[in-house]
């Protein structure tokens, strides 16, 4: 059976990413170039997205016909609103918000910062159509080259009682596929695999987000500001290993070093599993 195939309610969670586009575009060549009313498509934005991404999801749901349904997240009931390109927040503020509800920063071993921006959202989107979790599936964009995620994603089943399927991993499509998928298209996501995702995100290895601060030092900004505000609160850091404002320094000391050996793994699309290219 074709794993791109969807037989009942099902909502695909679009990354913004290759790996979730490219599982985006075989699902709806599989459904004859149209997606059935079952099948639909949602782009939760936390607000600190790269401007490309945007608009690689706005360019994916046009030339493919598909229409995308834009989240973010609210403090509110519904926990989410309603938005499109030209109106997703661009400065954090979805983000900002949270963080200021929480009272203190996501960091490694609390990053619930995806779980309230993206899954969260994405449930109730799916409620507000009457759908009810474990009465649909959750399509998910892991690789079959990301064996320990989907193992995750497999146990979350089990323990949850949610249904999360990854029909990449079902088709044994690998990185290397993906990439050539998109050599050959008309369009691409204009960042390279390192940049996706929230832009300077505390789960990119350390040589990855000095190297993003070094191509575009004004996205440390706003990391930083966050950390300012709630270290004076007494709430710590993104990551107590590196303050944001001590990488930008490091940059400054070092413009055009290579930090080879601390770029870390960072090859899972936000909002897929974190609560996780």
């Amino acid at each position: 059976m074709n794993p791109f195939l969807l037989d009942g309610p099902s909502l695909i969670s679009f990354s913004g990413g290759r790996t979730s586009a490219f599982m985006l575009h075989e699902i709806v060549q599989a459904h004859g170039g149209a997606l059935p009313d079952h099948v639909r498509v949602a782009f939760a934005n936390t607000g600190k997205e790269r401007e490309e991404t945007l608009r690689f999801v706005h360019e994916c749901g046009s030339r493919w016909g598909v229409r995308i349904h834009w989240i973010e997240w609210r403090d509110a009931n519904p926990c989410f609103d309603t938005v499109g390109f030209n109106s997703a927040s661009r400065s954090g503020e979805p983000f900002a918000a949270l963080i200021v509800k929480k009272q203190r920063l996501p960091n490694w071993k609390e990053r619930w910062c995806t779980e309230f921006l993206k899954v969260r959202p994405l449930f109730a989107l799916a409620e507000s159509w009457g759908w009810t979790s474990g009465e649909y599936t959750e399509i998910i964009g892991l690789r079959y080259d990301e064996g320990m995620r989907v193992m995750k994603m497999l146990a979350r089943n089990d323990n949850d009682g949610r249904r999360c399927f990854a029909p990449l991993a079902k088709a044994k499509v690998t990185k290397p596929q993906v990439m050539e998928f998109w050599s050959r298209q008309p369009f691409d996501l204009n960042l390279r695999p390192w940049e996706g995702n929230c832009d300077l995100c505390f789960m990119k290895g350390r040589g990855i987000r000095k190297s993003i601060i070094r191509d575009n030092p004004a996205c440390a900004g706003w990391w930083s500001d966050q950390e300012g505000i709630e270290r004076g609160n007494g709430r710590g850091w993104f990551d107590k290993r590196d303050r944001v404002a001590d990488l930008v320094s490091e940059v400054e000391r070092s413009p055009t070093l290579f930090d080879d050996g601390e770029w870390g793994d960072h090859d899972a699309e936000c909002g897929l599993l974190c609560a996780a290219e």
